[in-house]
């Protein structure tokens, strides 16, 4: 991980972003304490395949009930 102050951020972005490429994350420091972090961008988005848990999750039928003293907890 490589830090760079604002001053060094401005004059060389091309070089950090070509670091961001190689795989490496940049910080920005201003006045010695970070305020950013220069991350690659991940390209591959996960698709969503809906229903893939169909059949692998079960809730049970005694999902939404309550003991019966729970409601004094809120008195």
């Amino acid at each position: 991980m490589k830090k760079a102050n604002l001053h060094e951020a401005k004059t060389n972005l091309s070089k950090l972003v070509d670091l961001v490429l190689q795989g490496e994350e940049v910080i920005i420091c201003k006045a010695g304490h970070p305020v950013a972090k220069l991350v690659s961008i991940d390209k591959k988005k996960k698709t969503r395949k809906p229903g893939i848990l169909k059949g692998k999750i079960t809730i049970g039928k005694d999902f939404d009930s309550l003991p019966e003293d729970f409601m004094e907890y809120f008195k």
